[in-house]
């Protein structure tokens, strides 16, 4: 049996590797999509104080600390039993879409955008953001570089540090922001409005404007029928900081709601023996193996998630454009995974708005930033929508605070099962018997993934008992000498 590899995969925050098998004949037989690093946060926190994992747990990750500082601290609420004051509340979820618009902006220009702004054939040297900047210009390259500035100017204002935030403790936060900072923050988030539309214009100029594209994101190859979740408000409308997660089946009917402390209810986790990165299903459905479908419990938790879990968007723009998605593409739910990248600017857009309603809210620099927490210190979990997927912190203590159990379930982590799923059948509809394998065909199988936007430096925290090692040997020529292995 042939197997082709692709390591490392490229594009992405962490460290995998895609292995496809082909039968004799040459078709895809079948594909793994092995995580080899670990991590292990969820056992090294344990013995440690709750109040320090807002600070500790935004160290796993250098592209989305800002949600493992959120969803750490509302877990540390919830274990404190405290509930912060709407001023704290507010600043926690201005802070944070101001690093959705960052995140975002960072994954389509950067990450996910070359493959449509330069094609999926374009040479490797050419399909990243510098290839994006030379062909768009140079005046939009520094567009998205005063996004980012802007964005990590707010995170900075807020959380006390550009890059891992630092302010967010149990009841609330260290400090509030002054007048003179709430203005500014509400003169950038204008600004990011504008940027989130022009952005949304420049994927309806390059993508949905070429046909090929289009017939690319509709095709069969990354389509998968499955359940979907997300965090909505009281009135089911999207919401990245707060309210309770709602799933809907492959039709799009909400099967129901859970609460941060119902998790357990519906999500399980499961491990395999050749990955590092558990996967997840629901547990009211079970779990089927890598299917899609009503009766597998498979489900993904993505920006498109989001829009097929939510009735619509919370602000004006956002909900304009998400209604023009879900008509442009046939009603909900979408099912073409591809179009997570329009998802994707459509929250762009909606964070951006948010903002500046925040920014603008009476509250929000009220000096009432922190409740003092005074009950005993028990268990408590924390959601949040991480740019990637739900992000669930579920912590335990003892009666002093020291941590006993830690369990993380990250936005990659919920998407695992589909990644998979969608590689494999980007796989089979472009690698054929008799066909030369191209760097193109390879580079859409690679798409399958970028779509999610997956985050494995977060993910990685099942051990599944051994450690599989290997070292190459190789002599000032390149040749191997010698193999060690070790459980492999």
């Amino acid at each position: 049996m042939q197997r082709i590899t692709i390591d490392p995969i490229t594009r992405l925050e962490g460290h995998g590797k895609i292995e496809i098998f082909l039968d004799e004949a040459g078709d895809v037989a079948n594909t793994y999509f092995q995580i080899p690093e670990l991590r292990g946060f969820e056992q090294f926190c344990v013995g440690r104080p709750v109040e320090e994992m807002p600070i500790l747990t935004n160290r796993i990750c250098g592209v989305c600390p800002e949600a493992h500082h959120m969803a750490a601290a509302k877990a540390a609420d919830a274990v404190y039993h405290v509930d912060p004051p709407p001023t704290a509340k507010k600043l926690r979820e201005l802070l944070y879409s101001a690093f959705y618009v960052t995140d975002h902006t960072t994954h389509f220009y950067a990450l996910g955008g070359p493959d449509f702004v330069m094609g999926p054939d374009a040479p490797v040297a050419e399909r990243n953001i510098l290839g994006v900047i030379h062909k768009v210009g140079l005046e939009i390259g520094g567009k998205v570089i005063q996004c980012r500035k802007y964005g990590h100017t707010v995170v900075e204002m807020i959380g006390g540090r550009k890059v891992h935030p630092c302010t967010s403790i149990p009841g609330g936060l260290t400090k509030g922001i002054t007048a003179e900072q709430r203005a500014e923050i509400e003169q950038m988030g204008r600004w990011a409005i504008e940027f989130a539309q022009f952005s949304l214009k420049l994927f309806n100029d390059i993508v949905l404007g070429n046909k090929a594209y289009v017939d690319l994101i509709l095709g069969d190859a990354y389509t998968h029928h499955t359940y979907y979740i997300g965090t909505v408000d009281e009135n089911n409308r999207v919401n990245f900081y707060d309210g309770r997660v709602s799933v809907v089946d492959p039709e799009g009917k909400r099967i129901g709601k859970y609460a941060a402390s119902e998790y357990t209810d519906w999500i399980a986790e499961r491990v395999e023996p050749w990955s590092y990165l558990k996967f997840t299903y629901l547990k009211k459905i079970g779990w089927k193996g890598l299917v899609d479908g009503k009766d597998s419990g498979v489900y993904a938790a993505t920006p498109l998630s989001r829009l097929n879990a939510a009735d619509g968007m919370a602000t004006p723009r956002a909900q304009e454009e998400y209604d023009k998605f879900y008509s442009t593409l046939g009603g909900k739910p979408v099912h073409q995974r591809l179009a997570t990248h329009w998802a994707r600017l459509i929250e762009l857009l909606y964070a951006a708005e948010r903002w500046v309603e925040l920014a603008t809210d009476p509250e929000i620099t009220s000096d009432n930033y922190r409740t003092i927490p005074t009950e005993k210190p028990t268990e408590g979990v924390g959601i949040v929508e991480a740019p990637r997927g739900t992000l669930t912190h579920h912590y335990q203590t003892d009666e002093r605070g020291i941590l006993t159990k830690v369990n993380l379930i990250v936005g990659t982590t919920n998407n695992y099962a589909p990644i998979s799923m969608t590689i494999k059948k980007a796989a089979q509809a472009f690698i054929h018997k008799g066909a030369v394998v191209t760097e193109g065909a390879l580079n859409r199988v690679e798409m399958a993934f970028r779509a999610y936007d997956p985050c494995f430096g977060c993910a990685t925290h099942s051990l599944p008992g051994q450690m599989p090692l290997e070292v190459i040997i190789r002599n000032a020529r390149g040749e191997i000498v010698d193999v060690l292995k070790q459980y492999c």
